[in-house]
């Protein structure tokens, strides 16, 4: 089978399971999940669903996502949509009554944690985190040609060519606000190439011959900030010309106004206020490495998992696009990503503690390569989460490999990444540092080897309780009954509502 034929077999094997065409209003997708609107969120078996052997996990959010891995979902989704198009409005799918109480109580469950994380406060950063998802691919991309052109450089090989890679490794980063201000009126109801056009200002080269609070302005002063400021502003203007401006010189005066208006505030205003707080985050961010590096790193790589079920981690996006703007690289990245190590190795310790579960034991087997290259969702969902114990002890995994990598940041070796979305193993491509590529290498190899070590043990000696051990240690086939395991293995225990990326760490 062609790979053509093969994600367009998983689109057809996914459609008639949530619904058939008729139920989905939208589809879209991120780095790793298929991300449906559905008309009706009854109609949809998420058991025959979790079944399919291309489905991770499913979390449902705003949107029911399908966990697929990257790379797969970007072509599945296109021959899901096409099926959506070209389908006659077949007859919606009959839902599935099995274990209709369990059902029934964990419709209501999941119904009351989505209205408790729906604060607008968490809408609001779920809105930002949209502003800057759909620019992953180019800093993924510029990032690792950004760092095939210093391994070139430091080998003095190519020097002809050295130069027209760091053209195109720098050519995004040097426009991004002008992305992020696209976006960011998109996002916010505007007219995107406006909100575009006031953010280009903050990086047209021209802005060097004004000067605003006695300094003179510099090309790119406030960055992703102000862009992200700009356009907010820019979006408020023009939503108020179009409720005054007679229908008759719409067409002229409200993008002129805004334009204006917004740009003469971003001059004068926005590009000094975000500036600082841009460079106040620099620095900051470094001299908590340099000076409690190792107690930073512990905390963050800890917390970060629980940040994912809050939806807080999408108030870092904007930090780690901050710092790569400014520095070429983020150095939280890397610490964040050692969340992910602990998870492998309390999938690990899981694996061999259940040893009569072979329900669960083949999801972590399906579940662990795409753990290692920072693919969370699998582990997350069908392992740790649904076990209780072993998601905070693959937390305390997190914990440590985070404290060894800002242990070296309190020594002098810092260790960044030039993008943000991969994590685990898929990092190293786009690793960068302080110092030499090979010692930032090992620095990060070294974390990952502590978190999953670190999270192996934790779960392995104080994982499991005796009764948890009781309960889910026993043989699934025989006794399907008598425990449940929630991707791959059949448990009606829910996933959170919150979204978790990155790993898109």
């Amino acid at each position: 089978m062609s790979t053509d034929d093969k994600n367009r077999a998983i689109a057809a094997a996914i459609l008639p399971l949530v619904g058939g065409a008729e139920n989905i209003s939208s589809v879209a997708h991120c780095m790793t999940r298929l991300r449906l609107g559905l008309r009706d969120r009854s109609l949809v078996r998420d058991e025959a669903l979790k079944a399919l052997p291309s489905v991770m996990g499913v979390v449902e959010d705003d949107t029911y996502q399908i966990v697929l891995g990257p790379g797969t979902v970007a072509r599945v989704t296109p021959e899901l949509e096409a099926l959506v198009a070209a389908a006659p409005k077949p007859a919606p799918a009959v839902p599935s009554h099995d274990a209709d109480d369990l059902a029934a109580q964990g419709a209501a469950l999941k119904a009351a944690q989505k209205a408790k994380n729906a604060t607008p406060f968490k809408l609001f950063l779920r809105r930002i985190a949209n502003i800057f998802v759909p620019l992953i691919p180019a800093l993924i991309g510029c990032g690792i040609i950004a760092g095939l052109n210093g391994l070139l450089i430091n080998l003095g090989w190519l020097p002809g060519v050295t130069p027209a890679l760091a053209a195109m490794a720098s050519g995004f980063m040097a426009l991004i606000a002008v992305f992020v201000g696209y976006n960011t009126a998109k996002e916010f109801g505007g007219t995107a190439i406006l909100g575009g056009a006031v953010a280009a200002i903050i990086v047209f080269p021209g802005v060097a011959k004004i000067d605003a609070f006695g300094q003179t302005l510099s090309p790119g002063q406030g960055g992703v900030l102000g862009a992200l400021g700009a356009a907010i502003l820019a979006v408020y203007v023009e939503k108020w010309c179009r409720r005054w401006v007679p229908e008759s010189l719409d067409v002229l005066v409200t993008p002129t106004l805004t334009v204006l208006i917004s740009g003469l505030v971003t001059i004068f205003g926005l590009m000094f206020v975000a500036g600082e707080i841009s460079t106040a985050i620099g620095e900051f961010a470094n001299w908590l490495l340099a000076n409690a590096g190792a107690g930073a790193g512990f905390l963050l790589g800890g917390l970060f998992l629980p940040l994912v079920m809050l939806g807080l981690h999408q108030a870092l996006i904007p930090i780690h696009t901050t710092l790569i703007e400014q520095q070429g690289y983020t150095v939280l990245l890397p610490i964040l990503a050692m969340a992910g190590a602990g998870q492998v190795g309390a999938a690990m310790a899981v694996y061999l503690k259940l040893p009569r579960n072979g329900s669960l034991r083949r999801t972590i087997k399906s579940a662990l390569p795409a753990g290692f290259l920072g693919v969370g969702e699998p582990l997350i969902y069908g392992v740790s989460l649904p076990l209780g114990r072993p998601f905070v002890t693959a937390c305390v995994g997190g914990a440590f490999g985070g404290g060894f990598v800002g242990l070296f940041s309190m020594l002098g070796d810092t260790v960044g990444s030039t993008a943000i979305g991969p994590s685990g193993w898929a990092l190293f491509p786009l690793l960068d540092g302080n110092k030499g590529l090979g010692e930032t290498i090992a620095i990060y190899a070294g974390g990952l080897l502590v978190g999953y070590l670190a999270g192996f043990v934790a779960t392995y000696f104080w994982g499991f309780s005796r009764e948890l051990l009781e309960e889910f240690n026993v043989d699934t086939e025989t006794a399907p009954a008598e425990v449940t395991v929630a991707t791959g293995g059949g448990t009606p225990t829910k996933a959170p509502e919150t979204e978790p990326e990155p790993a898109k760490v």
